[in-house]
């Protein structure tokens, strides 16, 4: 079944999960964004149409002035952040919602939707939104398929974590041990050296080959953990608002310099989970 999108009139309701302490909504209209996500009652992603947490799909970050090759072939997309594209399409579609229940939900779309970049092969999108059980975790899980041809494709999260959560308390920590660096130049995307990890702030790809894993500490408030048995995470904090920690199945620019192809029999399958625990 196709997915409808955004020229469609009818708007589809959000999704509401719920577990424990934990109760989130997903946005199947907004690119499936996770648009807010509450534990015991706190907010912990910044709000607006544009933040929130979204899948980057069927590319992470830049591509370099939005051109990617496949074999003989050159492929453009629109450069939505000049002078490159960026973040994929899926999170400025509309997805169709799959399968609900309590605490999950499973939302699709079609790479060749008429409503998105003129991505030129045809496949399937796949997104299962799970809480646990007792509401201590939340795992996101992403699928991309091919219905024909190979073709590269990368797929992450975008999340923007509140930088404060309020009540006047103290700003979070970011906490995690990278073994490199991807060196980033002046046009935004790694030279190809890698580096000895620097102090933020950061706009920056690092690699964690035994998977990501990253904790972010708001003090005597809540900690929370991000982990993806992916090996790429990028890290932002250049924003007074909010953080980012961005699980990601290759580095930006990954489609030229680090192709990972989808084939009839090998799809591209990523997760991350977040845990926490509350400090107060």
């Amino acid at each position: 079944m196709a997915v409808s999108t955004h020229r469609d009139t009818q708007a589809t309701k959000a999704v509401r999960l719920a577990a424990g302490p934990a109760e989130l909504t997903v946005e199947p209209d907004n690119g499936c964004r996770i648009g807010s996500l509450r534990i015991g009652g706190t907010e912990v992603l910044r709000q607006g149409d544009r933040y929130g947490c979204f899948p980057m799909v069927p590319w992470c970050g830049r591509i370099e002035h939005g051109q990617f090759r496949n074999g003989g072939e050159v492929h453009r997309m629109p450069v939505n952040a000049p002078p490159h594209a960026i973040h994929g399409t899926g999170r400025d579609l509309r997805w169709r919602t799959a399968r609900t229940g309590a605490r999950e939900a499973v939302f699709t779309y079609d790479l060749t939707d008429p409503a998105a970049a003129p991505w030129p092969y045809p496949g399937r999108v796949t997104q299962l939104v799970e809480l646990a059980e007792d509401g201590g975790s939340l795992t996101l899980t992403m699928g991309v398929e091919t219905l024909t041809d190979s073709f590269p494709a990368q797929a992450g999260w975008h999340p923007w974590f509140l930088r404060n959560l309020g009540e006047g308390g103290a700003d979070v920590q970011i906490d995690f041990a990278p073994e490199w660096q991807e060196e980033r130049g002046d046009d935004h995307l790694p030279t190809g050296r890698r580096i000895t990890p620097k102090s933020g702030p950061w706009d920056d790809c690092f690699g964690m080959p035994r998977g990501v894993d990253v904790t972010l500490t708001w003090p005597g408030r809540l900690e929370l953990r991000v982990t993806s048995r992916a090996e790429w995470v990028v890290v932002y904090d250049e924003q007074e608002a909010a953080v980012c920690v961005e699980p990601q199945s290759g580095p930006p620019n990954g489609l030229n310099t680090l192709p990972r192809l989808v084939t009839p029999i090998d799809p591209l399958e990523i997760s991350t989970t977040w845990s926490w625990r509350s400090l107060s």
